[in-house]
């Protein structure tokens, strides 16, 4: 009788060893394979809406991001330029943040510097092309960011919106820690992090629907917040340009929504009556013969998209 109890407490004994071995080795696969346990995280603020947390470095499913000291995605660096060095500051959403699903090196910001490093101006020896950008910023977030933070000395400011930026609403730190696309802390585990995923749907946050229901000329309000940041950059003798990419269903005609027609006609009428340099991308986008193969999805860029604004952005930067 002993004997049978002893069996049947090591056979339980062996089995949750498997188990817990099982659980570990899907814990650390998660981890060392796709990145899961470990995620780039959001903080609230009052004036910004929200920020990627500072001094981050996280690798998703093979990608790095490093988010530096001022909530860049961008190495480390000084907050007044070197004198040798000449700094570019671009600002955006996610389009030039690029997200999860894009590596540091793949961002647009560091496309450009891999595309401008030869061409360098005779007194500077280095170069730095900051990115301050988040999901889902619109100008108002990157006007009070500008305003928190300065220029930081670079000599030129690119403003790089899409065509859903232009009806931004105000900034919100509503979505930071409730929905599950701007966490506020780290997983507990990557199994945790998975099971969530596959679960956990976002709910009705309390008060979003007021900020998504602003009322007035958002498209107005949107245009005020970039001539704000084209002075602030004037008032720092930075040079400005501002760049705007198009979504999909404008590039292949699927469906054409005449209220963006007439908000992107405000831009340029903006833009030429502020004596503002404005590189609307979708001409180049319609040349592509395939402009699908520049989308993730309907607005977000894949790395040939990524590459073609790159291009084009370091083509206008070395012509200034």
């Amino acid at each position: 009788m002993r004997r049978g109890k002893a069996r049947l407490f090591e056979r339980i004994l062996i089995i949750l060893a498997v188990c817990v071995g099982l659980l570990i080795a899907i814990e650390l696969g998660l981890r060392s394979l796709w990145g899961f346990g470990d995620r780039a995280i959001y903080i609230p603020d009052e004036e910004i809406g929200y920020l990627l947390a500072p001094n981050q470095k996280v690798r998703r499913f093979g990608n790095l991001t490093q988010i530096n000291q001022y909530s860049m995605r961008s190495n480390p660096i000084e907050k007044q330029r070197p004198a040798n060095t000449w700094r570019i500051f671009l600002l955006g959403d996610s389009i030039a943040n690029g997200a999860w699903w894009t590596d540091q090196n793949q961002t647009i910001s560091a496309l450009i510097e891999q595309q401008i490093k030869a061409f360098l101006p005779q007194s500077f020896q280095t170069l730095e092309i900051l990115n301050a950008s988040a999901n889902s910023w619109g100008p108002r977030n990157q006007l009070a960011y500008l305003k928190r933070f300065g220029t930081f000395d670079a000599q030129i400011v690119i403003l790089l919106l899409n065509t859903d930026d232009l009806f931004a609403t105000a900034p919100t730190s509503l979505p930071v820690g409730r929905d599950i696309t701007y966490p506020d802390r780290k997983p507990n585990s990557a199994i945790g992090e998975l099971l969530e995923r596959v679960f956990v749907r976002n709910k009705p946050i309390p008060g979003m629907e007021k900020v998504y229901q602003e009322k007035g000329d958002r498209v107005g309000i949107n245009l005020n917040a970039i001539e704000e940041i084209c002075a602030i950059a004037s008032q720092n003798q930075a040079q400005f340009l501002l760049a705007i990419t198009p979504l999909l269903r404008e590039v292949d005609g699927t469906e054409t929504r005449e209220y963006e027609q007439k908000a992107k006609l405000r831009l340029q009428t903006f833009a030429q009556t502020k004596a503002i340099t404005l590189i609307d991308f979708l001409p180049q986008f319609k040349q592509v013969k395939n402009p699908a193969t520049l989308y993730r999805d309907r607005i977000h860029l894949t790395p040939d998209g990524n590459r073609l604004v790159s291009e084009k952005l370091a083509f206008a930067i070395r012509d200034r």
